[in-house]
């Protein structure tokens, strides 16, 4: 605080030149450190009096919003929102749509496969009994073709020339046959005339056929009636070879012409002419393109020297080309093949109270890479009293051809039969 008593004389820290102003020591034309810091900049300085003019309003710009960028990279804000709001309608549009065809990918074909599984024809064919063979390493199909009328009009019945025989015997006895790991399927016929012990009770050993037929009838021990089946074939088959069937595959005359037309026809090669009215029969030699009819006149008839013989080996040729056509590319990626060929194949097939429509998918699939054809080893084929013309097997090369399937073992070359 400045000394009263020295008031208007200059004192040691600055001067008093008048009342209550308090000057610091130093030159006053330039400013200290203090004043530096409060003292506004030059450019910050108006000149008093000046006055500010607007620009003609037509040389004034347009007024644009600034757009903010938002947390979203790339997003922009343009004060309403609109472009934000139509990008997100768009990002919901796509994400719906995918879904809608993911959605349509994966249950189209899921509920095609739950409808076409649901159209399979159920019979309990593979059936528990005391002495049952165990079940084998390998997998076995049992393909069985019915001569049954079912599912064929009258016109039809005249132009294929199957007559109007009641009931259903058997045309084809086959096991697919598939050993365990890479080894390749072998399709196995299995003579209708194979003279093995029935499995209908009353009945002893007689051809294996008779017990498919369905007037065949016997009486078990608990008083109930058992009549030829696929059942009883089944069984009859599996005591006889002691080889486990794990599938049961069964089509008619009417599915097996529908199939074949389903796929635009099968090829197939005649070595010889071949005329057989009885199965409607009429062609020339050579590979040719055969329809639905003509192929069930050719694996049915018996108008060769060797008879049924050689109609099993028609039997295998037919079938390895059916399959062959089924699954080929141009079949199961075609549409217009592919539905009519499920539709056919669903509307006619009989299988097991097991099996699904993935088994017979599984069967052509493993058959599509090439398969091996033969027939159980015949030994004789004697005439019985009561029985007529059988064939009897070849103990030791059909032994050997069993013991294989039973293990899941590729069959060997000594056990094959032409």
């Amino acid at each position: 605080m400045a000394d009263r008593r020295h008031r208007g004389e200059p004192g040691s820290t600055g001067e008093h030149d008048r009342a209550g102003v308090f000057r610091r020591s130093g030159n006053p034309d330039k400013p200290d450190a203090f004043e530096k810091l409060y003292r506004s900049r030059e450019s910050e300085q108006r000149v008093v009096g000046e006055t500010r003019r607007l620009p003609p309003a037509d040389q004034v710009p347009p007024h644009r919003p600034r757009r903010r960028p938002t947390h979203s990279e790339g997003r922009e804000y343009d004060g309403r929102g609109i472009k934000r709001r139509a990008k997100e309608q768009r990002r919901k549009r796509f994400r719906n749509t995918a879904i809608i065809v993911l959605a349509l990918v994966l249950l189209l074909p899921t509920g095609f496969y739950l409808w076409a599984n649901s159209r399979l024809e159920r019979v309990e064919a593979l059936q528990d009994y005391d002495g049952r063979p165990d079940r084998a390493r390998g997998t076995t199909y049992m393909i069985v073709g019915s001569d049954s009328r079912d599912g064929l009009d009258d016109d039809q019945i005249q132009e294929l020339a199957t007559g109007r025989a009641e009931g259903r015997r058997t045309d084809t006895i086959m096991i697919l046959y598939m050993p365990r790991g890479d080894g390749e399927p072998t399709i196995v016929s299995v003579p209708r005339d194979s003279y093995v012990p029935m499995a209908i009770p009353g009945y002893a050993d007689n051809k294996i056929n008779t017990a498919f037929a369905d007037s065949v009838c016997g009486t078990g021990e608990d008083g109930e009636e058992v009549c030829g089946g696929p059942a009883p074939l089944v069984q009859s088959f599996e005591q006889a070879s002691g080889v486990r069937i794990d599938h049961y595959v069964e089509i008619g005359m009417g599915g097996f012409v529908d199939l074949v037309d389903a796929v635009g026809g099968v090829e197939l090669c005649p070595e010889e002419p071949m005329v057989d009215p009885k199965a409607g029969l009429d062609i020339e030699a050579g590979c040719q393109e055969m329809d639905g009819g003509t192929a069930l006149g050719y694996v049915r008839t018996r108008a060769t020297p060797r008879a049924d013989l050689d109609r099993i080996q028609r039997q295998r040729e037919f079938f390895s080309a059916l399959i062959q056509e089924s699954s080929a590319p141009s079949t199961m990626f075609n549409p217009f093949k592919a539905v009519p060929l499920v539709l056919a194949g669903t509307d006619t097939f009989m299988v097991d109270e097991g099996d699904k429509l993935r088994h017979l998918a599984t069967m052509m699939l493993a058959m599509r890479g090439g398969t091996q054809t033969t027939a159980v080893p015949v030994g004789d084929t004697p005439t019985l009293d009561g029985v007529g013309s059988v064939v009897l097997w070849d103990e030791g090369r059909s032994e050997l051809m069993f013991d294989a399937m039973r293990e899941g073992d590729p069959i060997p070359e000594e056990a094959m039969q032409d």
